[in-house]
């Protein structure tokens, strides 16, 4: 199946659980009082979308005046405004993605999330560009013994980690 086929199937079982959630939520609280909540988290999310939209754009001007990369910029920005989308969003699910989206500690996961996959889909020379460098980590394996005659090198060859960027050429 291809991937509209899944997204519309997930669309539908998001519906199903939303109203099964709703359901249960206004038979729990009352009918008006979940009706209420559900509007009250709709103006949340419409007032930060301006907030985080602004903050986002603001962010993103500062980022290319001081001449660094704005791509961490970028997805905080992206992940500020998902969250506020989703208290936009009518249903208690949403909301609650919505409010969690907000919170510092998933924000910080989320934006990392956002990161990752923007760089997989995107050449290495535009991540760089995007992001900055990137600053790995590696080791170097020692040598085999006959072909050096048996010397390790100055740092003894194993588990010397270097530090470097990634260049594409």
């Amino acid at each position: 199946m291809r991937g509209l086929g899944w997204a519309a199937i997930g669309a539908f079982l998001l519906v199903i659980a939303e109203i099964t959630v709703f359901v249960l939520v206004a038979q729990a609280i009352g009918w008006l009082w979940a009706i209420l909540i559900g509007l009250a988290t709709t103006v949340v999310g419409l007032m930060l979308v301006k907030r985080e939209g602004v903050r986002a754009w603001r962010r993103l001007r500062a980022a290319f005046g001081e001449g660094r990369p704005a791509g961490g910029e970028v997805s905080d920005g992206v992940t500020g405004l998902a969250g506020a989308l989703l208290l936009i969003v009518p249903g208690y699910l949403t909301d609650a993605a919505g409010l969690l989206l907000l919170v510092p500690p998933v924000r910080h996961l989320a934006d990392r999330q956002v990161r990752r996959a923007t760089e997989r889909r995107i050449s290495p020379a535009a991540a760089g560009d995007l992001f900055g460098p990137r600053v790995v980590r590696a080791e170097r394996t020692p040598p085999a013994p006959a072909a050096t005659g048996g010397d390790p090198g100055p740092a003894g060859g194993a588990g010397e980690i270097v530090e470097g960027e990634i260049v594409e050429r």
